[in-house]
């Protein structure tokens, strides 16, 4: 199974989206109405996840995005540079503060989040020359549907479907509309119209049927491919993922047997692993492989992106860990 996906060798994956600082909650419960232990900053923000374990992996990766002049924001740019990630086209706000997301976990695994992204730097950035002259020697975009919220975003995102598929490269979303996040009609076409253009679908769960506009799994998953899009993974958490195309093949893998530690960041790790697997010519089978490693990696540590890992690391996370039955 070639890779449908853009060689690595065209340009580097490009993500576009909201850049966060992340503050946990160390107790378990619901809400922030009680003074409460919290820890962080954390580097954050689903596109600056899943672009950092690209750039771990060792694919050509870069961010477009907006941080503030402070401490929150060099977290971000500082991670990203050691991740490998180029960040030419991440603005410096000087007036507004980084994004930041305060999360607490409840007793089922649910999560509570107070976020501050549009007051922030994170939803103040927009098309300038770092940010074309990056679009156009790049070759897959990568879009989160979190980001759709921001109008910023949403206007970088369209101009560069438009200039990365003339140029011959591709496009993968993950939808990751969170319940917090709510969508405009407005947002909701530019959000089908981004599925229908994508090469590569990355949903979760109950995304997959939204991204298709149809209930049921097999339902979604023929409206999908019937829609144009070449390759679907759908990620199923503790239960594994499955692979789908065009030419009717599927593929499931078993997650590994891992302690959870702070599932924060997993799927993106998952998706960032997998992708870049794919553009650096991995068949399918194997690039499943990496991303379930990765996902499963990150979850035992605590920090949105701080157990991703590289391709050494996730060699040895393979050999070292069961898969569940």
């Amino acid at each position: 199974m070639a890779s449908i996906l853009a060689p690595d060798e065209l340009g580097p994956t490009v993500c576009v989206g909201e850049i966060l600082v992340e503050i946990v909650a160390t107790t378990v419960g619901d809400g922030f109405r009680d003074a409460q232990p919290l820890i962080g900053p954390f580097a954050s923000g689903a596109p600056a996840i899943f672009i950092s374990q690209c750039g771990r992996l060792g694919g050509r990766a870069a961010m477009v995005g907006a941080v503030g002049d402070d401490d929150f924001g060099r977290v971000n740019t500082d991670r990203l540079k050691r991740d490998g990630v180029d960040v030419s086209a991440i603005s410096i706000d000087p007036e507004y503060p980084t994004g930041s997301a305060f999360v607490r976990y409840r007793k089922d695994g649910s999560r509570d989040f107070v976020y501050n992204i549009a007051k922030s730097a994170a939803a103040r950035f927009g098309w300038t020359r770092h940010v074309s002259d990056l679009i156009n020697r790049s070759g897959h975009l990568h879009v989160m549907g979190s980001a759709l919220s921001m109008p910023s975003a949403r206007e970088v995102i369209d101009k560069a479907v438009d200039v990365i598929k003339s140029l011959g490269g591709t496009l993968s979303v993950d939808p990751n509309i969170r319940k917090e996040l709510r969508l405009d009609e407005d947002t909701e076409r530019r959000f089908a119209k981004l599925v229908a253009a994508a090469d590569l679908l990355l949903p979760s769960g109950e995304e997959l049927e939204r991204a298709a506009g149809v209930e049921g799994e097999d339902n979604a998953v023929r409206r999908l491919l019937e829609l144009g899009v070449k390759e679907i993974v759908l990620k199923r958490g503790a239960a594994g993922a499955t692979y789908f195309n065009g030419q009717g093949e599927r593929i499931d893998i078993p997650a590994f047997a891992v302690e959870e530690i702070d599932p924060t960041g997993a799927g993106d790790c998952f998706g960032g692993a997998y992708l870049t697997c794919r553009r650096l010519g991995m068949p399918a089978q194997d690039a499943l492989t990496y991303a379930a490693a990765a996902g499963a990696r990150n979850v035992t540590v605590r920090g949105p992106m701080e157990g991703a890992g590289t391709r050494e690391e996730l060699d040895a996370f393979i050999s070292a860990t069961e898969r569940r039955s």
